[in-house]
């Protein structure tokens, strides 16, 4: 079955005012979801999270909030490939298949 790999940070690294295009290691938090036909919600991001990295092994569709459903309607995000997206502490990821 494909999974949805969620990595919670705080927030990208500054260097001397510039953003660094990477996420400090270790994060403050890992999850797996299932990606399967109906819509399977994370628990809920840490109180320090700022930005996650969500990494799908298969199409499919996120949706964000503090009780999220996704629908093939929403943010989708192709197999292998890893997006990175702020949020709101407390709040969880919703994810559906999206072939």
């Amino acid at each position: 079955m494909a999974s949805l790999y969620i990595t919670e940070h705080y927030v990208p690294p500054m260097d001397n005012g510039n953003l660094i295009p990477a996420v400090t290691m270790p994060p403050i938090a890992e999850q797996k979801e299932t990606i399967g036909g109906a819509s399977v919600q994370s628990d809920a991001f840490n109180s320090l999270t700022r930005l996650v990295a969500l990494h799908a092994d298969a199409a499919c569709s996120v949706a964000f909030g503090a009780d999220p459903t996704a629908t093939a309607a929403n943010r989708r995000i192709a197999g292998s490939i890893t997006e990175f997206f702020t949020v709101t502490p407390g709040h969880k990821v919703a994810v559906i298949t999206n072939d």
